[in-house]
């Protein structure tokens, strides 16, 4: 567990300092591919009725879980055989693969300078690498408060989360956490043809997530009073709106990003041309700006940090109770 530890720190620094870089492999493509090619595969198996799409999602997610967790236990397992410090270095990667802080920002903050070069294509452009939903007719507001959405959003899933399965169960349950994370992103939709093979993905990405959600909702509420954001705010909308949402996640640091910022977020968006009525998040205290992008990654960075220091303590007391 020491050296799982001293993984999680490595792969954090790593993370923070180098990102995603394009190009590089990554293990999380590999999971998507690996979705995408059971996802065909199960379809042409089992009926094309609502019951055998959900029993063929339930296999599907039985089969990524299981191989994105073995495969990397596996790995470590052999390393740690030939030298505990070849299995430092491969968990560190794992848990650099793991983590996607730096990513976030960087191509967050990507939108935010296309906006700010009054180019809308190029924003709508830049915010559809890193959002769900349709962006084609999205107007300079709309573009600005969809990254900042997806940005309060993946604090959780993205950083925190990781974070904190990384510290109980190190990089192959880490792996476990990115698979029904990636599931949920690919086939996690109500619309068909998703519906039913996404059914069962979604809900586990929902149970998997509630409680780091809710853990990410507080550390970014510490976060707004380091960067003295109005953390009052942010604990009112937090109460008010974290329900706000269809997932009963997603809205947790939404809600906060949203209160400490003094903005309003969500309300209706396409998702592959079907309009979506959805509650808003916030007040309007005043007009979201293009700033709001650049404070809501300084937001993620602090509360990425918070998260660290509280990984660490969970970790320790691990090591220190065995």
């Amino acid at each position: 567990m020491k050296w799982s530890l001293a993984a999680l720190i490595i792969g954090f620094a790593i993370d923070l300092t180098v990102g995603d870089p394009h190009g590089f492999p990554h293990p999380v493509i590999w999971i998507g591919k690996l979705i995408a090619a059971l996802e065909h595969g199960l379809r042409r198996l089992f009926p094309k009725t609502d019951t055998g799409e959900k029993i063929a999602g339930a296999l599907l997610w039985l089969i990524v879980v299981s191989v994105s967790f073995s495969l990397p236990a596996l790995m470590l397992w052999l390393c740690h055989r030939v030298s505990p410090w070849l299995r430092l270095g491969a968990e560190s990667i794992m848990s650099w693969h793991i983590l996607a802080t730096k990513s976030l920002g960087d191509e967050s903050m990507k939108v935010y300078r296309a906006l700010e070069s009054g180019d809308i294509e190029k924003s709508r452009y830049a915010v559809s690498m890193i959002v769900g939903r349709d962006t084609a007719e999205l107007d300079d507001a709309g573009v600005t408060r969809a990254a900042v959405e997806t940005v309060a959003e993946n604090t959780s899933d993205g950083t925190v989360a990781p974070l904190i399965f990384l510290a109980i169960g190190g990089a192959p349950l880490g792996f476990f956490y990115k698979a029904v994370n990636t599931m949920d992103s690919m086939l996690g939709y109500i619309e068909p043809p998703y519906k039913n093979i996404g059914f069962i993905p979604a809900k586990a990405d929902d149970v998997l997530n509630f409680i780091p959600a809710r853990i990410s909702a507080l550390l970014m509420l510490a976060a707004g009073a380091i960067l003295r954001l109005d953390v009052k705010n942010g604990w009112r909308i937090f109460r008010r709106d974290r329900f706000n949402h269809a997932s009963p996640n997603s809205a947790q640091t939404e809600s906060v990003c949203a209160g400490l910022l003094g903005v309003r977020l969500a309300g209706d968006a396409w998702y592959h041309g079907v309009l979506h009525k959805k509650k808003y998040i916030g007040d309007a205290q005043r007009e979201i700006e293009h700033g709001d992008i650049p404070r809501s990654v300084r937001l993620l960075y602090v509360t990425a940090l918070l998260a660290l220091l509280l990984s660490v303590v969970v970790k320790l007391l691990s090591i220190l109770m065995l």
